[in-house]
């Protein structure tokens, strides 16, 4: 039984870094996987037109439509343009390192709220410092996980105003600079575009747009991607899961989370080869078949409350099971 009242603490070092290690020894061509697709850029497009078309569309309808085009069509289509920002995050779609942030901004446009360029910054800490608290934007605050506890309505009220959770979490990562040039380009691009759909379209395309947004993280099935990621579901010690669902389909393959923490230099779009390469890894690890089965057990399941994570405080410090020295190349980026 995990605790309740804290986090789950450990002394060792996250096991991505270890395991990229030992899997490149046996399985070296895995390499050949790590790249750019700018091809990408063409699921961003359609995506970003496609809600446009429903703004329009639903700028004329029922308030009923409004919401029910958000949750069924909608949040798809921003889960899909947050791992659209995600590939941007990593520089997996062209090798100058602007276009990709520029591609990220573009694919932020939809979801209204600003976050494609700060999301770069802090994510890639996430990958280097996986668990460490004062380092990772992915773990909860301490009061927020207290205050949530592990009740169905905290953790509904939660996933339903998750995006305003994360906000709180900024103020304690003091070595991530929150505003510069391109955050605030991030912002002027936002502000644009929300004036010429509210000009153009009217207040219900900004709903629909606000609903798809709070839909796509929250309280809907598609939120349990937070919860598959990193939270003990099944094991104290394994603290990333992967989802191998039909959903992977319309969520360009993230949940592939193992392989991604992996590799993170590989795209979207050959993460399944590396478990297909690799089964002797992943096939031995826990992992998620439905989001939609995972969102119903964490709202009800108390044994899975925010507490449920594991935090190191060795700032992500490789630890070695054995005496040998880790490799001087570096064939992913963190």
């Amino acid at each position: 039984m995990l605790p309740k009242n804290d986090f789950v603490y450990t002394e060792g070092s996250e096991p991505h870094r270890i395991r990229t290690k030992d899997i490149l020894k046996v399985h070296p061509d895995i390499r050949k996987l790590i790249g750019k697709n700018p091809n990408t850029i063409f699921a961003i497009t359609g995506l970003v037109a496609l809600q446009v078309v429903l703004a329009w569309f639903t700028s004329t309808q029922s308030w009923w439509i409004v919401f029910i085009a958000a949750y069924l069509i909608g949040a798809f289509a921003d889960h899909a343009l947050f791992v659209m920002i995600h590939e941007c995050a990593h520089k997996l779609l062209f090798k100058k390192p602007i276009l990709n942030r520029i591609a990220g901004i573009f694919s932020n446009l939809p979801q209204l709220f600003p976050s494609s360029v700060s999301f770069e910054r802090y994510h890639i800490k996430h990958h280097s410092f996986q668990g460490v608290h004062e380092l990772d934007a992915d773990l909860p605050n301490h009061w927020e996980a207290k205050l949530i506890d592990n009740y169905f309505i905290g953790k509904a009220i939660w996933l339903l105003f998750y995006p305003v959770f994360q906000l709180f979490r900024i103020s304690r990562l003091k070595e991530i600079k929150p505003f510069d040039t391109w955050v605030a380009i991030n912002w002027i691009a936002q502000i644009i575009f929300i004036a010429t759909i509210w000009l153009w379209l009217g207040p219900k395309a900004i709903v629909f747009l606000l609903a798809s947004f709070f839909f796509s993280v929250g309280l809907h099935p598609l939120g349990a991607r937070w919860i598959q990621e990193h939270y003990l579901t099944y094991s104290k010690d394994q603290e990333t899961y992967s989802y191998y669902g039909v959903l992977n389909t319309v969520a360009f393959n993230v949940g592939y989370h193992n392989e991604h923490h992996d590799f993170p230099s590989v795209p979207w779009n050959r993460l399944p080869q590396i478990r297909a390469n690799a089964p002797n890894f992943y096939n031995t690890l826990f992992y998620h078949k439905s989001w939609t089965k995972l969102f119903f057990r964490f709202l009800f399941d108390k044994e899975i409350s925010l507490y449920s994570r594991i935090v190191r405080q060795n700032r992500g410090k490789v630890i070695l099971t054995d005496q040998s020295k880790p490799d001087i190349e570096m064939v992913i980026t963190r």
